[in-house]
């Protein structure tokens, strides 16, 4: 059971990895906390956005839209690579997922096919939107990779796991497709030799 990083021990630790990092506003005080509990913390998950271009993207994860209020996520990987913090606490990202999933990630282990929706995501993920219009066409530049990876890792490192606990929202909820355009293994495996 892990405790989630203070908002200064999160941007330390993606510094640490040498990300290029932006604070967005009051992202260390903005969340959905009184919508239920943040934490405990089992993992890092990554999505796409639909969107296009880094404002209007950092914008809406920020400030959610009609239907589902921001923060979307923890922190936006930009193109570019660099990394937009504008969430700490509980986000609007994971929705509910697979129980079985989370089991295989909290035990760092092969992940099961998610094939049903009951169990709370935003309770117990760090969650990264990433630029991407996820049509599976929109160019994945080998810095933005690189920038998931490291931040992923960031993580991870800060809390002493392995890459198995980074998943792609695909893997957890039904229905999901994001991110689409890489692969979630070939990300762990990026992952896993930043950790080494």
């Amino acid at each position: 059971m892990a405790v989630p990083l203070s908002a200064r021990r999160v941007l330390s630790a993606l510094r640490g990895e040498g990300l290029s990092v932006v604070e967005v506003g009051d992202w260390t005080t903005h969340n959905r906390n009184h919508k239920g509990p943040w934490g405990p913390v089992h993992g890092v998950m990554i999505h796409h956005t639909v969107t296009r271009g880094t404002a209007h993207t950092v914008r809406i994860c920020r400030d959610g839209y009609a239907g589902l209020p921001g923060p979307l996520c923890h922190g936006v990987i930009a193109k570019d690579g660099t990394v937009h913090l504008v969430g700490h606490g509980r986000a609007n990202h994971a929705g509910l997922g697979d129980d079985e999933v989370l089991r295989a990630v909290i035990a760092e282990r092969r992940l099961p096919v998610d094939d049903e929706a009951t169990t709370d995501g935003n309770r117990h993920f760090y969650g990264f939107e990433c630029e991407n219009l996820g049509d599976g066409e929109d160019p994945w530049p080998k810095v933005q990779l690189d920038a998931i990876a490291k931040a992923s890792a960031a993580i991870c490192r800060a809390h002493g796991w392995t890459h198995r606990s980074v998943i792609g929202h695909r893997e957890w909820q039904p229905g999901k497709v994001d991110p689409r355009g890489f692969g979630m293994a070939s990300m762990r495996e990026r992952i896993a030799d930043l950790l080494r």
